[in-house]
């Protein structure tokens, strides 16, 4: 295994500064937030079938091309701004690494190339990625700078790619509740990161996202702890009312401590280890957390595949 990482890292090493830097704006570690994208598959019991698999596959595939750009215009626009983050300011364009004209022709030929696909392969597919772009665009230049709203852009695309992997396969049994709790879950996230980058910026929080202004710890603290109860209540009512989860008793119940305790454990770091700013990134650092949602998926598997 290490013989193979090493190898990967020599290839790496090979590629031009220029090629390496728009692999790192494309953000590949970030992708994993398009795994919404298999949520309908996996909880309408389809995850192996191979056709369906295929086809919420390509429409991950297509996801995270267009997610890519999106990624390329935000560090575009926020170049500047960036340069003054103690983080982000190591970034591949903000440091030079990569040449603005690359990242612009490559947030040309990504989308065009996606929406191209999405059109042929599913029509309602290419228009959910189409609002998918509009939406984190408009986040780009102007959304992200409105208080309150800024947040709801981010649950908003993370609802955006749970319907991605829905409209591409024919579902029987998908609940409507799942939808609450994937954009519960983004908004308690995203305010959960708005805290930490609060506090780690301090007096430079303005200068870098100037929402910040109209934020403040003790609002921002009030709408962890309201997005906390609902994300929880609303998966606690998905596991008893979804039809698929009916359809086997109420087993799934079984699941909800694994959530509750992943609730627990963010909360945990965001507060106590003062981590937190990148959720996804956060995930792989942090093993009870890993642990937690990979029993989680077990548990899920196992109660709707093989009980």
């Amino acid at each position: 295994m290490k013989a193979v990482l090493d190898r990967l890292k020599t290839i790496w090493l090979t590629l031009p500064a220029p090629v390496r830097g728009l692999i790192r704006t494309m953000r590949p570690k970030q992708w994993t937030k398009n795994g919404f994208v298999f949520a309908g598959l996996l909880f309408d019991q389809q995850l192996f079938k191979p056709e369906p698999f295929a086809r919420v596959m390509l429409a991950f595939v297509l996801l995270c091309m267009v997610a890519s750009t999106i990624y390329l215009i935000n560090d575009l626009v926020d170049i500047e701004r960036d340069r003054l983050h103690p983080k982000k300011r190591l970034r591949a364009l903000p440091s030079g690494q990569l040449p603005v004209r690359w990242a612009q022709i490559a947030a040309v030929i990504l989308p065009t190339v996606a929406l191209i696909i999405g059109v042929i392969f599913s029509p309602p597919l290419a228009l959910i990625l189409f609002a998918y772009l509009v939406l984190h665009i408009a986040y780009s230049f102007w959304l992200k700078n409105i208080v309150l709203i800024d947040v709801f852009a981010i649950a908003a695309g993370f609802v955006l790619r749970l319907i991605a992997g829905v409209v591409v396969i024919d579902v029987s049994n998908f609940s409507p509740w799942l939808y609450a709790c994937a954009g519960l879950l983004a908004l308690f996230l995203a305010v959960g990161k708005r805290r930490q980058e609060l506090i780690l910026l301090a007096d430079d929080a303005q200068n870098v996202r100037a929402t910040y202004k109209d934020y403040n710890m003790a609002l921002l603290d009030d709408m962890l702890r309201l997005v906390t109860t609902s994300c929880t209540v609303a998966y606690m009512l998905y596991t008893i009312e979804a039809q698929t989860i009916r359809s086997e008793g109420h087993t799934m119940l079984l699941t909800v401590p694994f959530v509750v305790y992943g609730i627990f454990r963010y909360l945990y770091l965001i507060h106590v280890k003062g981590l937190g700013g990148a959720p996804d990134e956060l995930l792989f650092k942090d093993m009870p957390l890993l642990a937690d949602v990979t029993l989680w998926v077990l548990s899920v598997g196992v109660l709707l595949y093989a009980a």
